[in-house]
């Protein structure tokens, strides 16, 4: 059986297994990976989840390019990528090797290369931590051609709301989002206070410049698949910054 013939059972069986969000198409990318063998160097990162476990996304995450990370609007989307077995030698032998990854972080072009390196625009690339990166590539190989197509995310339990910010100021990390993984737009409701439209901090976090302190919290999200979730009164009145509340709703798409 043909390394060719394989590759294409692999695409194939893939396809079946989840459901893509918004393309049928496999699409061409890079791959590389940090963080030590334990990726424990990929915790933080560029969309604030802080502790990857914690926040309910694990060791498979990736940090993205420029053109991936579309300005930390991709923050907690999921993908699923193999080796380009195609195109290289450098792929785990065999088949059947995949991983799917969490988009947790940004990697930055590097313009001390005349073409920015590997996360420069236009590129798509995935700098994955390296525990999922050797599910799909051999590690003296250091970077390899992909395939790749966003899917749907898993998550365990509801989405999660961490209040940070002071006085006039919050900034509402939002963590733990199944389906497409990432919000589109966000409004929050205080209990004497008509909705308000919330704007994209950096990465995951968002913000309003109001006074809701002493307030008991509504917040209203869109996914980037379109559906739109109310999570009435989830944060109580004697809410403090650096709280998180934990919901029982969560996203199908």
């Amino acid at each position: 059986m043909g390394r060719r013939f394989l590759h294409q059972l692999l695409l194939a069986a893939l396809a079946l297994c989840f459901a893509p969000v918004r393309s049928d198409d496999w699409l061409p990318a890079t791959a590389t990976f940090y963080g030590g063998a334990d990726g424990s160097d990929t915790m933080g990162g560029a969309c604030g989840y802080g502790n990857l476990y914690d926040q309910g996304y694990g060791i498979n995450n990736a940090a993205l390019s420029t053109a991936l990370f579309n300005d930390g609007a991709s923050c907690g989307q999921c993908y699923v990528i193999i080796c380009d077995s195609s195109k290289s030698g450098w792929c785990r032998p065999g088949p059947g090797h995949w991983v799917a990854v969490s988009a947790t972080n940004f990697c930055p072009p590097n313009w001390s290369y005349p073409d920015g390196g590997w996360c420069a625009p236009p590129k798509p690339h995935f700098d994955m931590s390296q525990p999922a990166w050797e599910n799909i590539g051999i590690y003296t190989a250091g970077i390899i051609p992909v395939l790749y197509q966003r899917v749907k995310c898993w998550r365990d339990g509801g989405v999660r709301f961490t209040i940070g910010g002071f006085n006039y100021f919050e900034l509402v990390l939002v963590t733990n989002v199944a389906g497409s993984g990432s919000i589109q737009s966000m409004a929050v409701k205080g209990t004497g206070t008509d909705w308000i439209p919330m704007s994209r901090n950096w990465g995951a976090n968002w913000q309003c410049l109001a006074g809701l302190a002493g307030q008991g919290l509504s917040f209203a999200l869109t996914s980037t698949g379109g559906q739109t979730i109310v999570f009435p009164d989830v944060v109580p009145a004697w809410w403090q910054f650096g709280q998180t509340f934990t919901t029982y709703k969560n996203f199908d798409y």
